[in-house]
This record gives structure tokens, C-alpha cells and sequence, in this order.
């Protein structure tokens, strides 16, 4: 896997350990990517504070970095994938602009006033069918985490129909296997 553009494009992401992490593809990250640069609804990424759930190797939220955005979240419960995570951050030399929370997605509790200001962006790559990406969507609107207008990518099985029922959907886009359900708070 590696950074599909921007200022670390074309740098290697290294990913964690195991089968307990179902990092998205290069070519949806660039597709999905292309959809936040182009549409009309979307905010530019410069600036952006991102939050990255279910992070994984953090591929998203790098990309988001990558890409223009000032700072991003990084949740990730998986201690792999924690360990591929601080492994990226100081491949890419992004201290200060990056943090790693040790916690569940669907058990997030209120926002740290460590961890800033609301989110403006919050990517959510939950295990496909668990109805875990419901949850987190839940933690984030109950308590505060993101901004008004805040914009949600949501990556779910081609199959699924989450219940986005607190959120606008601005779009909605299949590659292979993942769905992408762009979403704004309302």
C-alpha cells in the first residue's frame, strides 16, 4: 500500500501485522479521494482536523494528511495495527500533526479536551457486518466530536444498509467489495 497523492504520495504505508485489519484498497483510496477534492459539497481537505475510526494502518487519515489536511485522530483499539500506525507517523515525520487514541470506535465516550477542537472529517472503516460502524456513528453525534457540517466517509460491505439516520447523505459509491457513504452532520 502506499500514499496515492499529495505531499507524502507515492510513499510506502506500512501496514500491521495479521489478518485483523482490512486495509482499503490504493484504488478506492484514490477514487474516494478524487470524490473529496471534486464535489461540489465537499470541503477542500487543507486545514481539516480528521478523525480516523477503526484506523488501521491509518492509510485514510494519512492520505487525508497527505492531501493538505492540519491534523488527524487516529482510533484504533488493535495493538498491531496501533504499533503500524506509530510506525507510519515516524516513517512520514508527521509528530505534531498526528495522535494515536487507544480506545473502541463504539465506546468513545466524550471528546478529550486534549484532542482539540470538533472534527471537520471523520473517516469510518469498521469490520464489514458487525453494525460496529452504527455505533461509532452514535458515540460521535451523542458527544460532541465533530463539527457542524462536519463530513463522514463511511466504508461499509456492498450489501449493507446502515442506519445514517442523524446524517445527510451527500453520495454514495461501490469499489469491489467496499461501499463509500459520504455523509454530513446534520
Amino acid at each position: 500500500m502506499r500514499i496515492t497523492s499529495g505531499s507524502l504520495g507515492g510513499r510506502k504505508l506500512i501496514s500491521p501485522d495479521g489478518r485483523s485489519t482490512r486495509p482499503t484498497t490504493d484504488r478506492a483510496r484514490q477514487g474516494l479521494f478524487n470524490i473529496l477534492t471534486h464535489a461540489n459539497w465537499a470541503k477542500p481537505l487543507s486545514g481539516l482536523r480528521v478523525l480516523d475510526l477503526f484506523a488501521g494502518s491509518g492509510a485514510l487519515g494519512f492520505e487525508a494528511i497527505s492531501r493538505g489536511a492540519e491534523f488527524c485522530l487516529f482510533v484504533e483499539q488493535d495493538s498491531n495495527a496501533r504499533a503500524a500506525i506509530r510506525d507510519n507517523i515516524e516513517s512520514f515525520e508527521l509528530f505534531g500533526h498526528t495522535r494515536i487514541h487507544r480506545r473502541s470506535a463504539v465506546d468513545l465516550g466524550k471528546k478529550p479536551a486534549s484532542t482539540g477542537a470538533a472534527f471537520d472529517m471523520v473517516f469510518l472503516d469498521p469490520p464489514y457486518g458487525k453494525g460496529l460502524g452504527e455505533q461509532a456513528l452514535a458515540e460521535l453525534y451523542r458527544y460532541d466530536w465533530i463539527a457542524d457540517e462536519a463530513l463522514l466517509v463511511f466504508e461499509c460491505g456492498t450489501e449493507e444498509q446502515p442506519d445514517v439516520s442523524h446524517f445527510e447523505i451527500l453520495d454514495t459509491r461501490v469499489y469491489g467489495a467496499a461501499k463509500f457513504l459520504f455523509l454530513r452532520h446534520k
